[in-house]
């Protein structure tokens, strides 16, 4: 059953626009901040002559979502629509700088996340949230809903000393919050003390997916196309970090899983036996058009979900890895690095976000070993995590 859920963004234009009232606004967006009458949410301030909207910044894959590859910088431009500079914060800097910021007083954030520590949003407004602090700036931060729920949480928590911008803070894989309570939790756990306003949503419930919101969707990045990418995401993202393809170059990005050396059906045989709730893996071949394995025939599977309030994510992506590796220990390999310009580092265990999960997989631990070695620290978030949950 759909609900009508209203953005934060929606609250803050037709209830809250006092709070940008004589102020030099820049906007954080991309081509998935729109409202439910799909505009584009710059083009609505843009023409609101409540808002003096001066500057625009664009995340990762840029503004309007045209930058494709996972690892390419977008550089800074003039909006084709608004006539506005748009600074991007996935170029030779991550943060705004003082000069992008010398026509803003207040930076507003409305981008759609997708419930996972591995994905850069999230570290964009924490950025923003430095950059505020360091230049006197206010930051309003407009929710969405988390399209996975905001109920479940899983996987390891992010050691001190695996820091990047894939993860910045010790969050668990799936951290089941929205990004309004991420930043409140930035703020207050970790130190980003800005001035800061959260624009919450009405009608928003933690169990809900995105499809029972009744929002509309728009693929908040190039390889991120559906609700059901979102779902597997927080763990079959950790094929990035191996040579096996997780299907970029295919339509079903983060659900095709493979490599030119994997039997499809021995490999899904195998994954079968592990009796995951939720998810069925059909075994299958596909061939990529770019990134790994570009033009070749890959054997592996696709992941079909089932019950998404049973799947159990970064359990299953984990699974797949293990599994992998188990099988096909001569052509099985860890990408090299970099990953996300960390050069030094194996970027398994970037994206990871500690070692520990590598080492277990290379010692051939048994899957449900590997995740209870989870269950400390996901209790110790869980406390603090508590404190900032808005619904």
């Amino acid at each position: 059953m759909k609900h009508e859920v209203k953005l934060g963004i929606e609250n803050l234009l037709s209830e809250k626009a006092s709070l940008l009232k004589g102020a030099r606004v820049g906007l954080v967006c991309n081509q998935a901040s729109v409202n439910h009458a799909w505009r584009h949410v710059a083009d609505e301030m843009h023409g609101d002559e409540r808002i003096n909207l001066t500057t625009l910044f664009g995340p990762q894959h840029g503004i309007r979502g045209d930058v494709q590859d996972n690892m390419i910088e977008t550089a800074h431009t003039i909006d084709a629509r608004t006539g506005l500079p748009v600074y991007s914060l996935y170029s030779e800097t991550r943060e705004p700088t003082e000069a992008m910021l010398k026509e803003v007083d207040i930076i507003v954030f409305d981008l759609q996340d997708v419930g996972c520590r591995i994905y850069t949003f999230i570290y964009t407004l924490a950025n923003c949230m430095r950059a505020a602090a360091k230049f006197g700036k206010k930051v309003v931060v407009c929710d969405r809903p988390n399209p996975i729920g905001g109920v479940q949480v899983e996987g390891n928590v992010l050691e001190a000393g695996w820091e990047s911008f894939v993860g910045q803070f010790p969050l668990p894989t799936r951290h089941g919050m929205t990004v309004c309570e991420l930043a409140q939790l930035f703020k207050n756990e970790f130190g980003l003390e800005c001035e800061l306003e959260t624009v919450c949503m009405t009608g928003w419930r933690r169990e809900m997916y995105f499809d029972e919101t009744g929002a509309p969707w728009v693929l908040p990045s190039p390889n991120m196309p559906t609700q059901e990418t979102a779902e597997v995401f927080p763990g079959t993202v950790h094929l990035e970090g191996t040579q096996l393809s997780e299907g970029r170059g295919t339509t079903r990005p983060f659900e095709l899983i493979g490599a030119p050396y994997v039997d499809a059906n021995d490999f899904q045989a195998e994954l079968a036996k592990y009796d995951l709730a939720g998810v069925v893996f059909r075994a299958c071949n596909f061939m990529p058009t770019f990134q790994k394995h570009a033009g070749q025939v890959c054997g592996g599977v696709q992941l079909h979900v089932t019950d998404c309030r049973r799947f159990e994510s970064v359990k299953c992506g984990v699974a797949i890895v293990k599994t992998a590796f188990d099988m096909y220990k001569d052509d099985f390999e860890w990408k090299s690095p970099p990953y996300e310009y960390v050069y030094d580092r194996n970027p398994f265990d970037v994206i990871a976000g500690t070692d520990k999960l590598r080492l277990m997989i290379e010692s051939h631990a048994a899957l449900d070993e590997i995740v209870t070695s989870w269950d400390a620290g996901l209790s110790e978030f869980a406390k603090v995590r508590e404190k900032y949950l808005l619904y």
